[in-house]
């Protein structure tokens, strides 16, 4: 099975050990292992038994898990190693050779080549910057054209912050219920306030971990959530890659499900700050522009220049030690992958180099 190397994932493999200033980190200032202990009051690591455990997630876990959505109990949910491997999980359980599927871009790359290797043909549709980086429902409708087996998104999206807007979600819902369509959204970006599409359509299937807006992206702890008869097929499948996700994660995981809305919270005011100086610094800087997403920790941050993606970032990281994933990974030139995780005074620092940069 042939596939192209993963361009976001590969640049951060290569450069992001070089940052002094860490400006496209997707996953909230992460909490120490001695900060996530903290929550341990009953003393269950000490007599946990490294054997595999259960085998599609502890029971406790996903009783967790079901109150981030409005709906569904723990048979709706298996876990997985991280979001990008519940992504894998269900389309390789659901897809085929030959199903035609709808993605967008720019967004993360696995939900087009992961696809592509199976054999799918894959229908790209834009995100439109002058329109809030929303979708078209005139494209959709004329990709429904074709016969679709899923729609894969993630929302909000990866690399712009866009929420998809409730008309849309409402239409394309509209769309898959006529073809017996799969939505799979990845949802590692959403708090609870933005409704998932496990709860909205009952072929929805929401994915997520706690990497992002929990902090704890070593762990490698996400679910899927879905029809039953999925996380059952899913199930069968995940025997042949991953047995389990093992005692010690999901106890560890349990700690923070446990301190959710505490996690939340503090993800939120970290990530609120930034916003707040980012405007500030846009105000002083107009040769930027930025769609200040709605959720979600990523944007995508435009420049005036006819400086390659790449080559900006790669200057800015040797001259000024601050680090982007340039445009180009997501096939969007003239923009910076901008994270909004970092420590402020870090944060507000590395944007003052990148404005010296490209003054």
């Amino acid at each position: 099975m042939k596939i192209p190397s993963f361009k976001t994932e590969q640049w951060m493999n290569q450069y992001e050990g070089r940052a002094v200033y860490n400006m496209t980190d997707t996953c909230v200032s992460p909490l120490t292992y001695q900060e996530l202990l903290s929550f341990d009051s009953s003393h269950l690591l000490s007599s946990m038994k490294l054997d595999y455990g259960s085998i599609t997630g502890d029971v406790q876990c996903k009783q967790e898990i079901c109150k981030l959505y409005q709906t569904g109990t723990v048979e709706n949910i298996t876990t997985a190693h991280g979001c990008l491997q519940a992504n894998e999980m269900v389309m390789e359980t659901l897809l085929e050779p030959d199903d035609c599927i709808i993605a967008y871009t720019p967004s993360y790359q696995q939900f087009t080549d992961l696809p592509r290797s199976i054999g799918c043909r894959v229908i790209e549709l834009p995100l439109y910057e002058d329109d809030q980086w929303q979708p078209k429902i005139e494209d959709l409708k004329q990709a429904f054209q074709h016969r679709i087996k899923m729609v894969i998104l993630n929302n909000p999206n990866n690399p712009t912050g866009t929420v998809f807007s409730p008309e849309y979600v409402t239409a394309l819902i509209s769309l898959a219920k006529q073809n017996s369509t799969y939505i799979l959204t990845d949802e590692v970006y959403r708090d609870p306030s933005i409704p998932s599409i496990s709860d909205l359509y009952d072929r929805g299937i929401s994915t997520s971990s706690l990497s992002k807006l929990f902090s704890l992206a070593g762990l490698r702890f996400g679910w899927v959530k879905g029809p039953q008869e999925v996380i059952d097929a899913i199930n069968v499948r995940r025997d042949y890659s991953i047995i389990s996700t093992g005692p010690l994660i999901d106890t560890l995981s349990l700690f923070a499900l446990q301190h959710q809305e505490d996690l939340l919270k503090r993800s939120d005011i970290l990530l609120s700050r930034n916003k707040e100086v980012v405007r500030r610094w846009l105000n002083q800087n107009p040769q930027f522009s930025l769609v200040m997403p709605q959720a979600g920790t990523v944007s995508f941050l435009k420049y005036e220049s006819s400086l390659s993606s790449e080559t900006a970032a790669i200057e800015l990281l040797q001259q000024n030690g601050v680090f982007y994933v340039p445009g180009s990974c997501f096939q969007c030139e003239s923009h910076l992958r901008l994270g909004l995780t970092s420590a402020p005074e870090q944060f507000q620092k590395g944007l003052a180099l990148t404005a010296e940069y490209f003054h």
